[in-house]
């Protein structure tokens, strides 16, 4: 008999696994990180011994809680850490199971993909000691180190005050918080910020913290050049500069889809995320057949939405399988997203898209590193006439890397739409292909 199968055990995947178990199935449950958590709740190695109060800070007791329940799970589903899926393809997933390659078929099937960086790259954006603001936090948080002795963080969105307050908390010398973002958005944001007072008062905590810890934090100040040779020595942005040996930097993050792409599903353009996303329906159902979506893969949300968002494509599932289900919890749970929806509008207002940062990338600005594609070449393509992303990147290559355009393709996006005086959702999106990650040579065939 073919299982039920869930990919992601981050907030979202856990909670559909305990909704699953609690009404008599015992799902499969595929992540590809050594421990589950994903990565806001990522746990440290079981050799390392910092507090789950250090590691987490205010979100210390729903960490725990979210590791207490996969423990308990661990035993009982068919869980499968290490294990990546990279294609999906008439029912079945391929995986690579520890270095092994390996299928499996499912009855039906919940996404829960997660979400990561969405890098707008500058000058120096290659240079070592360069990391997003999501690899700087997995340092931080999976291997117990800094990414440097003298860090710089710029961006923006909440993660960006999060991440500079865990290093400086950890001991780490933080030299300035760099937000692209003006002080006046953030306050025209604040009255669809008290929808969730608790989560506004702790990201006003952070930011205050930095600053009556001697930490810098310029608003409105955007990222402008990274300077260095054989690795960083510095940050430009405005008329200013400032020494450091690393960065981390992003702009908020992006839904993590090209499984989803690759499942069939329909996306449509969403302009909170600015993004083509996969479509789902309140409760959480695809498109597509006996496949479901859950957490930030389908429209990033934060923690407790996806974990909401997880239990109601349980409860979804179990329903179409013909289990009768607590409709009353699942409209509970219903409107109790739509509330954190309109929270996360007005974190879009606080933290605005730099809408301007396509028009003034520089034409030798490397945005596919794989590739060694420029914003240059991107923009000859488009002079040539071709302006839908599919048909740039077969002309250029941008998005043909190991990646497969999760690092580069929103960038080419935005240069795509600017050099041709078409809005962003017009020039259309990057088709996933598989694999959705780096596969090894040399992977050894399970029969």
């Amino acid at each position: 008999m073919k299982p039920v199968v869930i990919v992601g055990a981050g907030p979202a995947g856990i909670r559909a696994a305990r909704t699953l178990l609690d009404h008599g199935i015992r799902p499969c449950l595929i992540d590809e990180n050594l421990r589950a958590g994903g990565q806001i709740y990522r746990r440290q190695p079981e050799n390392f011994q910092r507090s789950a109060r250090q590691l987490y800070g205010f979100e210390a007791g729903k960490a725990q809680a979210v590791h207490h329940t996969m423990d308990e799970l661990a035993g009982l589903i068919d869980y499968r850490p290490h294990t990546l899926v990279w294609n999906a393809e008439d029912g079945r997933l391929d995986l690579l199971d520890n270095g092994r390659a390996q299928s499996i078929e499912y009855s039906r099937l919940i996404v829960a993909t997660g979400a990561t960086d969405r890098i707008l790259p500058v000058p120096g954006w290659t240079l070592p000691g360069v990391y997003s603001l999501g690899a700087a936090q997995i340092a931080l948080k999976y291997q117990g180190c800094a990414i440097g002795g003298r860090v710089a963080f710029c961006g923006s969105g909440p993660l960006l005050y999060l991440v500079a307050y865990q290093y400086a908390q950890a001991g780490a010398k933080v030299v300035a918080v760099l937000d692209s973002a003006p002080f006046s958005a953030q306050c025209r944001a604040l009255p669809a910020l008290l929808r969730q007072p608790l989560t506004l008062a702790k990201g006003m905590y952070y930011r205050a913290w930095l600053s009556a810890h001697g930490i810098p934090v310029h608003q409105g100040a955007t990222l402008r050049q990274i300077d260095g040779d054989q690795r960083v020595r510095g940050i430009r942005w405005g008329e200013q500069s400032l020494e450091c040996d690393a960065v981390a930097f992003a702009h908020a993050l992006r839904s993590e889809t090209q499984l989803a792409d690759l499942l069939g599903c329909e996306f449509a353009w969403d302009s909170l995320n600015r993004a083509w996303l996969p479509q789902r329906d309140s409760a959480g159902r695809s498109s597509v057949e006996a496949v479901y979506l859950a957490g930030d893969g389908a429209g990033v949300m934060g923690a407790d939405a996806a974990q909401m968002a997880g239990e109601c494509a349980a409860l979804a599932l179990l329903e179409d399988a013909g289990t009768t289900v607590d409709q009353r919890r699942r409209e509970a749970l219903q409107k109790q997203l739509a509330s954190i929806r309109r929270f996360r509008q007005g974190l879009e207002t606080a933290f605005p898209f730099p809408e301007h940062w396509a028009a003034q990338a520089p034409d030798e600005l490397m945005l596919c590193r794989c590739e060694e594609v420029s914003a240059g070449a991107v923009r000859a393509v488009v002079d040539e006439g071709h302006w839908e992303i599919n048909r740039v990147k077969a002309h250029c290559r941008v998005g043909m890397g190991r990646c497969q355009g999760r690092m580069c393709g929103s960038a080419a996006a935005e240069i795509v739409a600017e050099r041709s005086g078409r809005r962003i959702d017009q020039v259309g999106r990057l088709r996933g292909q598989a694999p959705i990650k780096p596969l090894p040579f040399g992977v050894e065939v399970q029969p």
